[in-house]
């Protein structure tokens, strides 16, 4: 298995039992919970040799907490008869995910991790069915979505892009063209969302001013569709009104908030993150200690 340090699976009878009293806490508190599924691919720093669609090693990189440096093993381009393995390991995590009592599952295509690194031209050099046009470096993401489809419907699947991202150097000539042909494409299965990181957001998670936009992406895509990417409650909520988007996401915030939904409601002050635990297990700092809102606490 290719992951990071510290990645909770679910690819065993054993990770599956342990999800079970977390789901059914999420459940109590009547959230709706689906799993990420993902490969690291190339950008993998715990196991074996990584693996992607190329060769091309990647160079050291800091890492999201805007600290540590990561460094990466040069990877090994997957054979095809490898790929048909990869697929089936995302369906059986899937079957797992429902198993375990997740509402759904959620494909992580972004940010520079496995899928996301067939996808884009800058990464996939290859020469057979999985490389060159547009079409065949969107074949395996897609071969791996129809998988999961076919396992546990459509109903119960999203999907994570970012086709204007660059992190962890993977980046395309043509976002815009690659992110409608996945639209298309993703229609075909009838998902039930598409979770699409803003182009304006920074590997540092800073937000930079540029001409792209998702609204395209959002006008092509027939499912539920959400963004992410360095938004505050006014541009989320304006967001929705001029109907860019059907939900907007947050992560930094909702990890400094555990009662985001509250505050957002109430216009209440946040907890500031902090951004240097992020990420880091040693110690254990910055994931599930951040204050709730004082149940005294009334609007001025």
């Amino acid at each position: 298995m290719l992951r990071f340090q510290n990645t909770p699976g679910i690819w065993t009878e054993e990770q599956v039992e342990a999800w079970k009293p977390i789901v059914n806490a999420v459940h109590a508190k009547g959230g709706v919970f689906f799993v990420q599924l993902m490969h690291v691919g190339r950008v993998a720093t715990i196991g074996f040799q990584p693996v992607s669609c190329t060769d091309k090693p990647l160079a050291p990189l800091i890492r999201a907490n805007g600290i540590d440096m990561g460094y990466f093993a040069p990877p090994r381009r997957l054979e095809l008869e490898e790929l048909p393995h990869i697929v089936n390991d995302f369906r059986i995590a899937a079957s797992n995910a429902i198993k375990a009592g997740f509402d759904g599952v959620e494909i992580h295509g972004a940010h520079g991790y496995l899928l996301d690194q067939f996808m884009k031209d800058s990464v996939n050099d290859r020469k057979d069915k999985y490389g060159g046009t547009l079409e065949n470096r969107c074949r395996f993401p897609l071969e791996v979505v129809e998988a999961v489809v076919d396992e546990i419907g459509a109903d119960r699947v999203g999907i994570r892009l970012s086709p204007f991202s660059t992190h962890k150097e993977a980046s395309d000539s043509n976002p815009e063209k690659l992110g409608l042909y996945m639209m298309d494409s993703l229609n075909k299965y009838g998902i039930v969302y598409c979770h699409m990181v803003e182009p304006r957001l920074t590997q540092a998670g800073e937000t930079l001013e540029t001409p792209h936009s998702l609204l395209p992406m959002r006008k092509r895509f027939k499912g539920t569709f959400i963004v992410v990417g360095g938004y505050d409650r006014e541009e989320g909520n304006k967001a929705i009104a001029d109907n860019y988007a059907d939900l907007v996401a947050f992560g930094r915030w909702f990890l400094s908030n555990p009662d985001l939904p509250k505050r957002f409601a109430l216009n209440a002050p946040l907890n500031k993150y902090i951004r240097e635990t992020m990420y880091i297990s040693d110690p254990v700092l910055g994931y599930v200690d951040y204050p709730f809102l004082d149940d005294g606490w009334n609007a001025q």
